[in-house]
C-alpha cells in the first residue's frame, strides 16, 4: 500500500499515540483535576522536542514544565537505549539493560506526560569523542533516524541536552547534539532522503535551543546573550504539584542507574540558549503560531473549547461531553495534518475520561503461540448519565469481529468472555529491535515503520466501538494479563505472543578447560498444548554429543521437561556457539525465553536464539572454594562455577572470621563500595582475612557515592578515578612480565587480551602506595598510559588485588583470556613451588 507524505505521516501518528503506553498498563482514569488541565491543552497547539543521547540525559523539569504549564506537545529523542551502562538493580548488561532502560523512560513518561522517542543506535559503551562514536554508529543511517523522526512529530521547537563538542564530557552525549543541529538543517530539505520526504513530507522546526547547564558554563544567566530563561519550578494547582516535583517522580524511574530523586520545592530557572532558526526573547514559542489559526478554518474551534473549559463542572465532567463531541466534529471537518490528528485523539480520550468510561480484555495467560486458543474477558463500565451504548468489538489478531447493542447504564457493570484462536501468522512479541543480530553501533530493523517507536504495538490490540448519544467513540486497548498477589494487589503484564515451546540452557557459557566431556542440561517449557517432537544441539565442528537426540511430549501448556546431553569438546581453543533446536510437526523452533519482571516496568519477554557459548580453553586454576560478595550486581558467580569452583554467596551477615577461614579467595562484586551500606563494618574483617594468608580480589567502583572511607578498603592508599580505555581493541603492554599474576597457574600473552568487549577496564585508580605493583599498562589512542587497571599487594602473609578490568563483561561474554588471568588472581599466592611479589612483601599496613 503507498501513502501520500501526509497519508503516512497521519498514519504513523494515529497508531504511535494509540500504542503510548498500552503495552504496560490498561487504562488510568484521572480525576476531575487533570481532565480540566488537559481541555485547556486542547487549545494549545505548540510542540517541543527535546534531544539527548541516553536514558537519564533529559531535563524532566523541562519535559514537565512544558508539558503542563505550557500545555506543549513534549517529546523527548533518545539516541540509544541506555544499552552500555552498569545495572544497579539487577545482572542485566548490554542488550538487556538497554531493555530496561527502554521501560524506565516509559515509565517516566507516564509521569511528566512526555513521548518518548529512539534510533537505531546501539550504546556501545562509554566513547571519549563523537568521531569515536560516529564511526560505530555509522552516522549517516543515525541522521536518518533523526531527521524521520523530527518529520513524523513536527516540533515546533528543538533543545538540545548537550553543546555539540567536548564540553558535553562524552563522545556519545556530543554527537547527540551534533545529530540535532544537522538534521534541523536537513528535515526541511525536500532533496534529503526523497523516500522518506514521500512518507511524511517535509518540515522545519522554528529553532533550536541548548539547554545549557552550569556544569560546561558556570556564568549563564538571564542576561547572558541569546538565552531565554524559564522558571520551572513553579506550581501547578491542578495537579497539586510543582513540576520539580513531578520530574523527581520521573527521575526516580531511572532505578537501574540509582537515580532516586527527591521533590524540590521553588524557583528553578533553566537556561535555553539560542543557537539556530529564527532568534526568540521572551518565549520559547516567540513567533511561533500556538492557536487553532495554525490550521485552515481551525479558528472556529477556539471558542468552541473555551466554552467547554468554562462549563466544566468538577463534580460532572460528562456534562462537558456534548461539546466535546461538538469539538470533534469541528476538528474531523479540518484538512489532513499532524495537529487534525493529535488533537483528535486527545479529545477521544478526554470524551472517554468524562464518562468513566473503562473497557479492558483480558487473557486467560500471559502468553500464547500463534494458532493457539485463548479466552478473552471483557469488562466494561460506564460511570455518568449520559447514553452510551456499546456496539462493537473488533479484534484482527483473534478473528473477532462482533457487532451488538448493549446499553450501559451508569455504574452497571457488563461482563462477558469469548474463546477465539489467535491467527496462525502473527509475529513474536520480543523487541523488535532485538529480533535480529545487531552490530556493535546500529540494531536491525527491517520494518522501517517501527523506526522511532519506543517498543513493540501491543502483540493483540482489542477494538470497542461505543455510541454517545448519536455519536460513535471508538476505544483500544491492549490485550492483558492480570492477577492479584496478595501483598502487591492488581498485578498487570502485557499478553505475548510466542512460539510453541522454549528451549533454555541451563548455563549462558560452558567452559571446557581440558578435554573432558560435560553434561549438558536443555530444558523444554511448552506454551501450547500437546506439543511432541524431537530436540537436538547444533555442536561445533569437531564436537559431538551422546545422545544426537531425545525425543519429548508435553501434553499440557506451562509443562517443562529438561534433557541432557554428554558433550564432548574438540581440541582447538576459541568460543564458538552452542545451539539447540526442536523439531516438531513439520516445523522447526529454536528460541528460547528471558523475562525481566521489576515492579517499576511490566514485565518483558525476549525471545533470543537458543544458544549458549562453548569456550573451549586450556586453563588451570588453584583453590577450590570461593566466597563471593554481591555489589550492584553481575554474573561472575556463575562463570566461576564454570571455572569449576564451589561458589559462596555471601551475605553481610556471612562475612566473618570463621566463615573466611573456609574459604581460598574472596572477590567483591563489582561496586560493592557504592551499593553496599554495610561494607565498611566487615571490611576489616576481610583485610584481616588478606593479613592471615587469604586473597581478596576487590572489583572496580566509582569514585563518588562511596560507603566506606577512602583509606579504609584497601591496606595501602589507593585513590580511585575517572580513568578508563573504551577501545576495547587497545594494545595492552606488560610492565612486569615475570609478574605471578601473569604466569601462574596460567601464562598469560597478548592472545589473550583479543576478543574482548566494549571496554578494557572503567573507573582507574589513579594513585596508589608504592606496595602496589602495576603489571599492565593500556591507554586510548592519543591518551597517557593508564596503569592502574589491576593492581597486586602483598599485605601480611596474603594479596590484595584490585582491578578495574571489566571482567563482569568479558566473563559472561566467554572471553578465554578473561576466564586464565581471572583464574589467575584468585589463584595468587597458591603456588606450591613458591609464588609471590618480588621485594613487597609486607606485614604491616593502613
Amino acid at each position: 500500500m503507498t501513502f501520500t507524505g501526509r497519508q503516512g505521516l497521519i498514519i504513523f501518528l494515529v497508531l504511535f499515540l494509540m500504542s503510548m503506553g498500552s503495552m504496560a498498563q490498561s487504562h488510568r482514569q484521572p480525576g476531575a483535576a487533570e481532565i480540566k488541565l488537559r481541555l485547556k491543552k486542547l487549545n494549545f497547539l505548540g510542540s517541543v522536542l527535546y534531544v539527548a543521547a541516553h536514558p537519564d540525559d533529559e531535563n524532566t523539569r523541562a519535559i514537565s514544565f512544558f508539558v503542563s504549564d505550557q500545555l506543549a506537545a513534549t517529546a523527548y529523542l533518545s539516541m540509544t537505549r541506555g544499552d552500555g551502562g552498569q545495572n544497579l538493580i539487577g545482572p542485566e548488561i548490554r542488550d538487556l539493560l538497554g531493555l530496561i532502560r527502554t521501560q524506565e523512560l516509559l515509565a517516566a513518561r507516564r509521569i511528566d506526560g512526555g513521548e518518548q522517542f529512539f534510533t537505531r543506535a546501539n550504546d556501545f559503551g562509554y566513547s571519549k569523542n563523537a568521531q569515536e562514536t560516529f564511526a560505530i554508529w555509522n552516522k549517516d543511517e543515525i541522521l536518518s533516524d533523526v531527521v524521520r523522526v523530527y518529520r513524523q512529530f513536527q516540533p515546533d521547537v528543538i533543545i538540545n541536552r548537550f553543546p555539540p563538542d567536548e564540553r558535553a564530557g562524552h563522545g556519545q552525549h556530543t554527537a547527540s547534539a551534533v545529530l540535532s543541529q544537522e538534521a534541523f538543517d536537513k528535515s526541511g530539505d525536500a532533496n534529503f532522503l526523497p523516500d522518506q520526504v514521500k512518507e511524511f513530507g517535509v518540515w522545519q522546526p522554528k529553532r533550536l535551543f541548548t539547554n545549557t547547564g552550569r556544569w560546561w558554563n558556570q556564568t549563564v544567566n538571564e542576561k547572558t546573550p541569546d538565552v531565554v530563561t524559564v522558571n520551572v519550578g513553579t506550581y501547578n494547582m491542578l495537579l497539586g504539584k510543582s513540576y520539580s516535583e513531578i520530574a523527581a517522580e520521573s527521575r526516580t524511574q531511572h532505578k537501574s542507574q540509582g537515580f532516586g530523586s527527591s521533590g524540590r520545592r521553588g524557583d528553578a530557572p533553566e537556561f535555553f540558549e539560542f543557537v539556530k532558526g529564527e532568534k526568540a526573547d521572551q518565549s520559547i514559542f516567540d513567533g511561533v503560531n500556538t492557536t487553532w489559526s495554525r490550521i485552515k478554518g481551525g479558528e472556529v474551534i477556539t471558542p468552541m473549547v473555551d466554552q467547554a473549559i468554562a462549563g466544566f463542572k468538577d463534580d460532572d465532567p460528562a456534562a462537558v461531553v456534548p461539546q466535546l463531541l461538538k469539538i470533534r466534529s469541528a476538528i474531523k471537518n479540518l484538512p489532513t495534518s499532524v495537529w487534525k490528528s493529535r488533537k483528535e485523539n486527545e479529545v477521544n480520550i478526554l470524551i472517554q475520561n468524562c464518562l468513566g468510561l473503562f473497557a479492558e480484555a483480558t487473557a486467560n495467560s500471559y502468553w500464547a503461540a500463534p494458532g493457539e486458543k485463548v479466552r478473552v474477558d471483557f469488562e466494561i463500565i460506564n460511570r455518568s448519565k449520559n447514553s452510551v451504548k456499546l456496539t462493537g468489538i473488533r479484534s484482527l489478531p483473534l478473528s473477532l469481529d462482533s457487532t451488538c447493542s448493549a446499553t450501559l447504564t451508569d455504574n452497571m457493570l457488563l461482563n462477558f468472555k469469548t474463546e477465539k484462536l489467535l491467527n496462525s501468522d502473527l509475529d513474536y512479541s520480543d523487541p523488535y529491535w532485538l529480533k535480529k543480530p545487531h552490530s556493535q553501533g546500529v540494531f536491525t530493523v527491517d520494518n522501517a515503520s517501527l523506526i522511532g517507536r519506543p517498543e513493540n504495538p501491543a502483540a493483540v490490540l482489542v477494538d470497542f466501538t461505543f455510541r454517545v448519544s448519536t455519536d460513535e467513540l471508538q476505544v483500544s486497548v491492549p490485550l492483558i494479563y492480570k492477577r492479584t498477589d496478595p501483598v502487591k494487589g492488581e498485578l498487570i503484564r502485557p499478553f505475548a505472543i510466542v512460539p510453541p515451546v522454549f528451549i533454555n540452557f541451563d548455563k549462558a557459557e560452558y567452559l571446557f578447560y581440558n578435554l573432558s566431556p560435560q553434561t549438558v542440561n536443555v530444558q523444554i517449557i511448552s506454551s501450547a498444548e500437546n506439543s511432541t517432537g524431537t530436540i537436538e544441539l547444533k555442536l561445533p565442528s569437531g564436537w559431538r554429543s551422546d545422545p544426537t537426540q531425545h525425543n519429548f511430549a508435553l501434553k499440557k501448556k506451562g509443562q517443562e521437561q529438561t534433557f541432557s546431553f554428554t558433550v564432548y569438546p574438540g581440541t582447538e581453543e576459541g568460543v564458538r556457539p552452542l545451539e539447540a533446536l526442536v523439531k516438531m510437526g513439520g516445523n522447526e523452533y529454536d528460541k528460547s525465553i528471558k523475562l525481566i519482571q521489576y515492579d517499576h516496568i511490566p514485565t518483558q519477554v525476549v525471545l533470543p536464539k537458543a544458544s549458549a557459548k562453548a569456550v573451549r580453553l586450556n586453563m588451570k586454576k588453584e583453590g577450590t572454594r570461593i566466597a563471593y560478595i554481591m555489589g550492584a550486581g553481575d554474573e561472575i558467580p556463575s562463570s566461576l562455577r564454570n571455572m569449576g569452583y564451589d561458589v559462596w554467596e555471601m551475605t553481610d551477615e556471612e562475612v566473618t572470621t570463621a566463615n573466611l577461614k573456609k574459604v581460598d579467595a574472596v572477590v567483591m562484586g563489582v561496586r560493592v563500595l557504592n551499593t553496599n551500606e554495610r561494607i565498611r563494618f566487615f571490611m576489616p574483617d576481610l583485610l584481616n582475612y588478606v593479613k592471615e594468608g587469604g586473597t581478596l580480589v576487590m572489583q572496580y567502583n566509582t569514585n563518588f557515592e562511596l560507603h566506606i572511607d577512602t583509606d579504609q578498603f584497601s591496606p595501602y592508599a589507593l585513590t580511585l578515578s575517572r580513568d578508563r580505555v573504551t577501545q576495547e581493541e587497545s594494545e595492552v603492554r606488560f610492565l612486569k612480565p615475570d609478574h605471578p599474576v601473569l604466569n601462574y597457574p596460567n601464562k598469560i600473552t597478548d592472545t589473550d587480551f583479543k576478543g574482548w568487549v566494549q571496554e578494557r577496564g572503567l573507573y582507574f585508580p589513579s594513585k596508589w602506595a608504592s606496595e602496589f605493583e602495576a603489571p599492565l599498562s593500556m591507554n586510548d589512542a592519543g591518551e597517557p598510559p593508564r596503569n592502574g587497571s589491576l593492581l597486586v599487594a602483598k599485605y601480611g602473609k596474603g594479596y590484595y588485588v584490585y582491578t578495574a578490568l571489566s571482567f563482569f563483561r568479558e566473563l559472561p561474554e566467554g572471553v578465554p583470556g578473561a576466564y586464565k588471568l581471572f583464574a589467575n588472581l584468585v589463584s595468587i599466592g597458591k603456588n606450591k613451588n613458591g609464588n609471590g611479589s618480588k621485594g613487597k612483601s609486607k606485614s604491616g599496613g593502613r
